[in-house]
């Protein structure tokens, strides 16, 4: 399967700009499921530094620097992706408990220190009475690691309601949890967070889920966004990708950016301007199937 994905991002300052330093995560990671076949980035006004770098987490990442006085701020990526399709849910899968692989974890030396970095809470995914007393109604004893973790997005689906508008990316995760409202990252959040408070380790992932026109009718320019999920450590499936937002294992139609311990390690445009004015933002992101 092959995509095209275009992003694009666009400030429109209230007065100008003097000098802004930015950081670009949005060039998709090449994995076991997926291949950047192409990417281009695109900035208006040109910077006067680009500079292409590999983060801690191996997401590569572009900084640039604009010097220049400016109104407006755009920046364009373009990619191509070819995924591998996935067969859907797997028939069986291990039954190793979920005790057995956090106990496993536990008196791990060296041999899962990637995995169990991925084990420790950050601001905004820290576990609470309240949050691990909701986990262990999946995490129940003896039961296999993926079942559980596959009923807690099954629960976050159903217990939780999309609502945009209703949070931003800062809102604790008592507020989620109080009002049952959130957003996509609201959702990962929450999951990674009670798969924490369990003791084992889920990381947060950042990219685009293709969404399809209804029968009959086009698809309407620039209506995809970005999305974002979460990925378990599995031992005997390795780092399974699961989406509470939707309730279903991530396909072919995931597009992997990349990944971290929440949303503020993989922001996908973030930087310092020059400036005491507001600004607007305006992001459009077109996925688009190319063949399969």
């Amino acid at each position: 399967m092959l995509y095209s994905v275009e992003h694009t991002t666009k400030y429109q300052y209230h007065e100008q700009v003097s000098l802004c330093h930015n950081i670009a995560v949005l060039a998709p990671r090449n994995t076991d499921k997926q291949t950047c076949k192409a990417f281009n980035i695109i900035i208006s006004p040109l910077p006067e530094v680009l500079e292409e770098h590999v983060d801690f987490f191996g997401n590569k990442l572009y900084y640039f620097v604009i010097e220049q006085e400016h109104e407006e701020l755009t920046v364009i990526v373009r990619s191509q992706v070819e995924k591998t399709i996935s067969p859907g849910a797997p028939a069986s899968y291990p039954a190793q408990s979920w005790e057995m692989v956090r106990d496993m974890l536990l008196v791990s030396t060296g041999e899962y220190m990637e995995e169990k970095q991925f084990t420790h809470p950050t601001e905004i995914t820290a576990t609470s009475p309240e949050i691990k007393n909701y986990a262990e109604k999946s995490f129940t004893k003896d039961r296999a690691l993926f079942e559980a973790v596959y009923d807690l997005v099954k629960r976050i689906y159903t217990d939780f309601s999309f609502t945009p508008g209703f949070t931003t990316i800062s809102t604790p995760l008592s507020v989620v949890m109080k009002e049952r409202k959130g957003v996509c990252q609201d959702f990962a959040h929450l999951a990674i967070s009670c798969i924490h408070s369990m003791g084992l380790p889920a990381r947060y992932v950042s990219g685009y889920l293709e969404t399809l026109a209804p029968a009959g009718k086009e698809k309407l320019t620039g209506v995809d966004a970005s999305h974002a999920w979460i990925s378990v450590f599995i031992p005997g499936m390795g780092w399974v990708d699961f989406d509470p937002t939707n309730n279903q294992l991530a396909n072919e139609q995931y597009i992997t950016i990349g990944w971290g311990r929440d949303y503020f390690d993989i922001i996908p445009l973030k930087g310092v301007i020059m400036s005491s004015s507001s600004h607007e933002l305006t992001v459009s992101v077109d996925v688009k199937r190319i063949e399969e």
